[in-house]
């Protein structure tokens, strides 16, 4: 695994660069090492029209150079040259880093960083975030997957590249980003002021219901993801667990090896886990060295969950029978490998390889793995955060009066109505919930009382009492255990 590899695979959740998170895929027959590069320049050595287009590049760089009428720099034109191939590849998960950007995967690898934690791709020259990661100042403010940054500080990001982009929007510890989006459902943008923060690196959590019904978290598919899933399994089935839910919620993906290393130890010895198909249409399968567990196993997914996640939900679902419960994942099925020794100047390129496919040979690009029990999560969950531009009170009517009534009705004030419009019974709400916030009972929305409100859901949402996809998983599993119980009478 190459050092700076490993820093692409990791640091994009950071917000700090790239795309979806990439993949090694040791079996490439195309070669990540130095050959690769020698391979390339050895062809364009013996190609006449390769040759050609070479010559016009550089014809092109020299008259630049020599005719535009201010100096110019040459680093900025190679950069540029390259972002303008990666670019015609249409493919937002092939991207160039130049030098900076690719130290600063190399620094941030090394140790702690700061952003806003959240997974972003670029599509259509629009920065989409694919997932904000769980726990993450991105994910406390509400920002959701399928969400377009249509600027940062005022900045607009539209048709950056996504590594510039990306440096508008990281920054250090303790620093605000107010971050305008704009959402599917909302047809209005909106804005979040959102504080950075060091993005917690630990990607595995467990504990056990009751029953013996254990949970664990996998929030990213690190290098030592495999080796404290496997700490925290085996912590679990000390407690004699009898059933496992695996929650790769809101889970960008990560490491190839990683994720296999998880799944064989639920996908029974010779079963396959992933298969990866080159250019040439060859196929390689990755089959299984484990064996199955006697408990049942559930996979909770969302529209956040992608690459590695939705391997490790096909994997078990195709190969070791567990029930996948909550949304549609995100659907990226491709496979990435850096590229830096060839480059020769600390600069990196980041290309797709190859196209990964579920056991049963699906390919889940852009369509995502289906769930096997549909769950979604209360309409609170996802409401879009009030504008604060003026009071909403008695009388009004619109989309932020809208959102504040699905917010009452989900912290148990019921407004009476979910259309948007401000009248005696939504003011009542309001005066309970001011009352009960020890805020003057006026039923005024004013921009106190919204930071309340929203303050409030972000806490509701993140009670697990609450979650009606995990409470779902776990229902599943209590159901199968019995069903093994009765059966083993």
């Amino acid at each position: 695994m190459l050092k700076k590899s490993t820093a692409v695979m990791l640091m994009v959740i950071g917000l700090l660069g790239g795309s979806l998170l990439t993949f090694a895929y040791t079996g490439y027959s195309g070669g990540t090492g130095s050959e690769a590069g020698e391979g390339l320049l050895a062809s364009l050595a013996g190609n006449v029209s390769q040759r050609d287009d070479m010559k016009k590049i550089q014809t092109a760089m020299e008259l630049i150079e020599g005719q535009y009428y201010k100096d110019v720099d040459r680093t900025k034109l190679v950069d540029g040259a390259i972002n303008g191939m990666m670019g015609a590849l249409d493919d937002p998960y092939s991207s160039y880093m130049g030098k900076e950007t690719a130290a600063q995967f190399e620094e941030s690898i090394e140790g702690s960083f700061s952003g806003i934690g959240a997974e972003v791709a670029s599509e259509n020259g629009k920065v989409v975030i694919v997932t904000p990661i769980k726990g993450s100042p991105a994910e406390k403010a509400g920002l959701r997957a399928q969400d377009i940054i249509l600027s940062v500080n005022g900045a607009s990001l539209e048709g950056l590249d996504l590594n510039d982009a990306v440096s508008k929007i990281r920054g250090p510890k303790g620093s605000e980003a107010k971050i305008k989006i704009q959402r599917a459902s909302s047809t209005d943008s909106l804005e979040y002021t959102i504080v950075r923060d060091d993005i917690d690196l630990e990607t595995v959590t467990a504990h056990m219901e009751k029953d013996g019904v254990g949970v664990i978290t996998i929030t990213q598919f690190s290098l030592n993801t495999a080796d404290r899933f496997k700490e925290e399994l085996a912590k679990l089935e000390k407690q004699n667990m009898k059933g496992l839910v695996i929650d790769v919620r809101n889970n960008p993906g990560g490491v190839l090896s990683v994720v296999i290393d998880i799944a064989q130890q639920f996908v029974p010895k010779g079963k396959t886990i992933v298969q990866v198909e080159d250019k040439n249409q060859k196929r390689e399968k990755e089959v299984s060295k484990g064996s199955n567990k006697p408990y049942p196993v559930t996979v909770l997914m969302n529209k956040g969950s992608a690459s590695a996640s939705e391997i490790l939900a096909g994997a078990l679902q195709q190969s070791a029978g567990a029930t996948l419960i909550g949304e549609n994942s995100f659907g990226k099925g491709t496979v990435q490998t850096s590229y830096d020794k060839q480059m020769g100047d600390g600069s990196l390129l980041k290309i797709t390889i190859a196209k990964w496919l579920t056991p049963n040979g699906t390919w889940i690009h852009k369509k995502g793995i289906a769930p096997d029990v549909v769950v979604s999560q209360p309409e609170y969950f996802s409401v879009a955060p009030l504008s604060k531009e003026k009071p909403l009170k008695y009388n009004m009517n619109n989309t932020d009066v809208k959102n504040a009534q699905i917010m009452l009705k989900g912290l148990g004030y019921n407004p009476g109505r979910e259309d948007g419009y401000f009248d005696k019974t939504t003011e009542e709400a309001v005066k309970g919930f001011q009352k009960k916030a020890g805020m003057t009972a006026n039923g005024v929305i004013n921009t106190e009382t919204a930071g309340k409100l929203e303050a409030n859901l972000v806490e509701s949402i993140r009670n697990p009492k609450n979650d009606t996809q995990l409470k779902r998983g776990i229902e599943q599993i209590r159901k199968e255990m019995a069903a093994s119980a009765s059966n083993s009478k």
